[in-house]
């Protein structure tokens, strides 16, 4: 096993983000096992991965990169054998449960795609590997290769990076927004609706929060079309990262606290019902970063509020701060099942983070506490 060919090609993969939190490069193990990347996944657990880039030849010009075009390194990259048999010695001990496999963009798309689509094909019919398998799809690539990688992918995903497209024409000048990237999203949505067994896990995507002019009312409006139109539930959401060597190395980063308020902001919108309307957003198009963007949203409605725990829809209850999906149907379970709520013990039993609920709700018309803010 070439260890330092697997240290750089696993180090230069941790951008891809495949985890519903910020950017956090502890999510990498120890030296001692490069490549190893332990995924959280949207209901708290966490799966190792092997993450590593095929290859990092780039001819893309992207500013934010280690890998544009014009940085003079060492390129190398894995013939599929070699990244087969680093793979199956991970699995086989136990240090990894599935792939997520990228690349540099050397040149022509399909040459790129190619090799990691062998790489699947040879896990899954040589090998007999049936656990997880996640291939990043390279802008430009064509139709029949995406289809033949959602065939042996349980997902896969295009990073869009940007929410617009002049934002990402500050990134780069070498990929073309709509025809490389949206285009192929569009046509690997089209392909799962066709056929609802290729990449079973569906698509996603990723976009950099921080590294242009874009606004969080860009970002947001683009992960609301993304979820109406590509079934995209969540994007994943790059913080920023200046990195030496890169044309964005001295671009300062985004504030510590605005990519998780833009998750929450994600959820709100794709999950909880609201409209991107209802986000509080200041006048420049940004959120408030001190409070979650759910609570700022009912300090600003305080005529919806107190509302009545024993008689409110499901939907006005997720209206509540700490009230979440789970703890909304629980109610409504109890009540269906004769269920009178008095005291906000029980609604906390029920997963109801009563600190952050008691001023917007009442119990048996008795009101918890007086709204002051």
């Amino acid at each position: 096993m070439d260890i330092d060919k697997l240290r750089i090609l696993g180090e230069a993969s941790q951008y891809d983000l495949c985890n519903y939190v910020s950017l956090n490069q502890e999510n990498f193990t120890s030296p001692n096992l490069p490549g190893i990347y332990h995924a959280r996944t949207q209901s708290g657990c966490q799966v190792p991965l092997f993450k590593v880039l095929m290859s990092n030849h780039c001819t893309s010009d992207c500013n934010y990169c280690i890998n544009h075009c014009h940085n003079r390194f060492d390129r190398i990259e894995f013939s599929p054998e070699e990244l087969i048999s680093v793979f199956l010695h991970y699995y086989q001990n136990h240090f990894a449960e599935g792939l997520f496999l990228s690349s540099g963009l050397p040149g022509d798309a399909d040459v790129a795609m190619e090799n990691m689509v062998e790489v699947a094909r040879k896990l899954r019919l040589e090998y007999e590997y049936q656990g997880y398998i996640h291939l990043k799809v390279i802008p430009g690539a064509s139709y029949d290769m995406i289809k033949r990688a959602m065939n042996l992918a349980d997902r896969v995903s295009v990073n869009l990076e940007s929410a617009t497209s002049s934002g990402f024409q500050e990134l780069t000048t070498t990929k073309d927004y709509h025809n490389d990237v949206l285009r192929r999203m569009k046509w690997i949505g089209r392909l799962k609706k066709r056929h609802h067994d290729l990449a079973p896990s569906g698509q996603s995507t990723q976009l950099i929060v921080g590294a242009n002019h874009e606004t969080d009312q860009d970002i947001l409006k683009r992960a609301k079309w993304l979820h109406k139109h590509l079934n995209i539930n969540l994007s994943y959401l790059s913080p920023f990262e200046p990195i030496d060597k890169t044309p964005l190395a001295g671009h300062t980063k985004p504030e510590e606290k605005r990519t998780p308020r833009l998750y929450q902001a994600q959820f709100l919108l794709n999950s909880y019902g609201f409209s991107l309307d209802e986000m509080v957003l200041d006048d420049e198009g940004f959120l408030f970063l001190d409070d979650d963007p759910k609570l700022l949203w009912a300090k600003a409605h305080p005529d919806m509020f107190p509302l009545e725990v024993n008689e409110a829809s499901y939907k006005e209850l997720l209206r509540v701060p700490g009230i979440g999906k789970k703890s909304a149907q629980r109610i409504m379970d109890a009540r269906r099942n004769g269920k009178t709520f008095r005291k906000l013990d029980e609604i906390k039993k029920l997963g109801v983070v009563t600190k952050r609920a008691e001023p917007f709700i009442q119990m048996n018309h008795a009101r918890q506490t007086t709204l002051s803010f």
